[in-house]
């Protein structure tokens, strides 16, 4: 039976979410101990459908670490599929395969770090901590305030600074904005903006969502027409980064 399970006995606190993706129980589980030891919480994956799912559905995940060999998809496949849907999650690859070739491979498809079999756990930990401390460095939480590159938002005053300046937002693109920076780089569609946004009542058409998003573009972006901060993601959404 495929199956993703919450690792038991987890800390009370979390310095970030991990999704370990692994078809060998042995390895699966010895990496998620080695983490969950050092305050991580872990999720874990046998193959790589389950893996696909979780990763769609998990809102607050923060890294993968992904064998190569798995049953179904293999890895370099759902790395593919994870980075084709826009999905800028840190990625860690695991592999027998050792060669330079192998590891081009692997960072080509989109991972982000590449570690050969057999490894240290000390040296796996310290690749995760370093890989989500490096994705972090664009979203920094300080105090009261969210920022994101040039944009800093303090949801307890109902402001937003861009790039110095404050810009006066309508609730709604307040909203939506304190919805993508609480998520960066996380796809969002336009059913689930309306839903969280307008809420699950709402009866109209999802084109205001591109409404919102546009007023928005030309509020935070030094070029609407060419957007850097919030960016749509064909066939799926939009996201921030």
């Amino acid at each position: 039976m495929l199956s993703t399970e919450l690792i038991k006995a987890q800390p009370s606190f979390s310095l970030g979410c991990v999704l370990v993706v692994e078809d060998e129980a042995v390895i699966r589980d010895t990496i998620a101990l080695a983490l969950r030891d050092e305050g991580y919480e872990v999720l874990l994956a046998e193959d790589g459908h389950t893996a696909l799912s979780t990763a769609r559905k998990t809102e607050n995940l923060d890294l993968i670490v992904l064998d190569v060999m798995l049953p179904y998809v293999n890895g370099l496949d759902l790395c593919r599929m994870i980075r084709h849907e826009g999905n800028g999650i840190p990625v860690l690859m695991l592999s027998a395969k050792g060669s330079e070739s192998d590891r081009i491979v692997g960072l080509e498809v989109g991972a982000d770090d590449y570690l050969s079999k057999p490894f240290g756990m000390r040296e796996l930990v310290a690749r995760c901590r370093a890989l989500m401390r490096r994705s972090r460095n664009d979203f920094q939480a300080t105090g009261a305030a969210l920022k994101f590159g040039d944009i800093t938002m303090y949801p307890q005053e109902c402001r937003v600074m861009v790039r110095g300046d404050e810009v006066n937002l309508s609730p709604k693109e307040f909203r939506i904005l304190e919805l993508f920076m609480s998520h960066p780089r996380r796809v969002w569609s336009r059913e689930q903006l309306l839903e969280k946004i307008w809420g699950a009542d709402f009866v109209g058409d999802s084109k205001t969502v591109d409404v919102h998003i546009r007023w928005l573009r030309e509020k935070l972006e030094t070029d609407p027409s060419d957007p850097k901060h919030l960016v749509t993601v064909r066939g799926f959404g939009y996201r921030l980064g």
